[in-house]
């Protein structure tokens, strides 16, 4: 888990860093026009979510294939260090765009299959805590970043940035060598006897025996298809792919329009504008006690209300038009109610993809693959991620520029609001059906990936009960029953 976490540290804390150097870097090393930073600030950030976007569907489908977990991760590791050398040394447009679209390369595979190690190593039904661990990680590496490289920047310069980023890079590379998978470790045992980590994880709440049930469950299996086609089948996945897409749009556009905004109104230099993003770091360390509270009771309420909450000071945010102390304050406090909306959501979206693919493996054990569907499940979550990455900069970027800051704001209020309703509805499962509990461990042997395969088990399950029971018994064997 540590090593995980400082990867996906070293990845966020690396594409963050120079937010605030951009853009002075822009203007004194590529020789930009102040008038058009704001533009390429933009792309800078866009081409890094563009490269998030083309890679982690790959990345997916690859880690699913790879036989190690690692290999993929050191693979990323290398991008990453060629991206940071990049844009390091780079004096043109040219070589800031490949460096930040190598990062956002990078990017795919750190968060797809260090995701999918996650839930090789601890399962499903401790994933929400596990995961408030990890994003306590991304989001202090999200708004640490900025704030790091603000302070080095004006203490020691543009270089030393960089060799700060060197070394993160240095340590990360020393950790993924170490790092040392379950499966591998499972096979160092006393009497010699692997185990089979790469069957699927079993269900801690459904284990007091064999019912009529579990067989019927473990017969409805559907026609043999890969693993992508069946998660895009389902209305309850994409709703959480929205919310994942909305969340990284939020977030990011800020990355494009907050530094320059508080230069502009405050006359912060490198440095104000990246202690700007502090008020976003604290509330990240309730994300452990989101994530057991949806591992105990659901998804649903969690984003619900992290959107609905999220509405109100993305409103107010408007009032921040002029410079002085108060106004200072007041964007502060907003900004950290901000960071905690982040943190109500984050870690339930993430469940929700992992207990939607969960319960894919529960009721249709063995279609998917020894892996099941966890690492293409985590590159399109990904992928939705990186869309979001990919808009917001220039949401964000070219409203500013054409509208102002407070239309910027109440479009975003807007999104949010609208969002709630897809989260309310098809988090945890379809809000209508009986058999849901709102995502909660508890339920999700009763909860199906898409309308078809649901189907396809009721009819298997019908026919299972008109059997005797010598030919259900029957039955069950020739689907590889117990």
């Amino acid at each position: 888990m540590s090593s995980i976490s400082i990867a996906i540290f070293t990845d966020l804390f690396l594409y963050s860093v120079i937010v605030p150097v951009i853009p002075f870097a822009l203007t004194s090393r590529a020789g930009v026009a102040k008038k058009d930073v704001q533009h390429w600030v933009s792309v800078l950030l866009a081409l890094y979510g563009g490269a998030l976007v083309a890679g982690a569907p790959i990345c997916g489908i690859f880690a699913n294939k790879c036989k190690s977990r690692r290999f993929p991760l050191l693979l990323g590791l290398l991008a990453l260090a060629a991206s940071t050398l990049l844009l390091c040394l780079g004096r043109s447009l040219a070589a800031m765009c490949v460096g930040r679209f190598l990062q956002g390369l990078s990017a795919a595979v750190v968060w797809v299959v260090g995701l999918a190690l996650v839930v090789d190593t601890v399962g499903p039904a401790e994933i929400g805590q596990m995961i408030g661990y990890v994003s306590i990680s991304s989001t202090l590496a999200y708004f640490l970043g900025p704030i790091m490289g603000g302070i080095v920047f004006n203490r020691g310069g543009y270089y030393a940035v960089y060799y700060m980023s060197f070394g993160i890079i240095l340590l990360d590379i020393i950790l993924r060598t170490l790092l040392v998978e379950k499966n591998v470790a499972k096979q160092w045992t006393i009497n010699g006897e692997p185990d089979l980590v790469d069957t699927p994880i079993p269900d801690d709440s459904h284990t007091h025996g064999s019912t009529v049930t579990d067989l019927e469950t473990s017969t409805a299996r559907p026609p043999n298809r890969h693993p992508v086609v069946a998660l895009l089948s389902s209305s309850r996945f994409w709703s959480a792919l929205w919310c994942s897409f909305v969340q990284s749009i939020i977030m990011s556009s800020w990355d494009a329009t907050l530094p320059l905004h508080v230069a502009h109104l405050f006359d912060f230099f490198s440095l104000g504008a990246g202690l700007i993003f502090l008020p976003f770091v604290l509330p990240a360390f309730i994300s452990p006690v989101v994530g057991k509270y949806v591992d105990a009771h659901g998804t649903r309420l969690p984003v619900v209300i992290g959107f609905l909450s999220c509405v109100l000071p993305l409103v107010l945010l408007r009032l921040v038009n002029h410079s002085g102390i108060r106004q200072i304050v007041l964007l502060c406090a907003l900004l950290a109610v901000q960071g905690f909306t982040w943190a109500v959501t984050m870690v339930p979206v993430f469940v929700e993809v992992t207990n939607i693919v969960t319960t894919m493996e529960k009721n249709h054990p063995g279609v998917y693959g020894t892996r099941g569907a966890f690492a293409p499940a985590y590159g399109l979550y990904n992928c939705a991620f990186a869309a979001g990455s990919l808009v917001g900069p220039l949401w964000g970027g070219l409203v500013v520029a054409k509208a102002g800051w407070g239309t910027m704001c109440w479009s975003l209020a807007l999104l949010s609001a609208v969002s709630a309703l897809p989260a309310a509805l098809w988090s945890g499962g379809w809000i209508f059906d009986k058999n849901t509990n709102g995502g909660g461990v508890a339920g999700m042997q009763e909860m199906t990936v898409g309308e078809g395969l649901k189907e396809a088990g009721k009819e298997d399950s019908k026919h299972e009960k008109s059997l005797p029971v010598e030919s259900k018994a029957r039955s069950v064997g020739n689907y590889g029953g117990p």
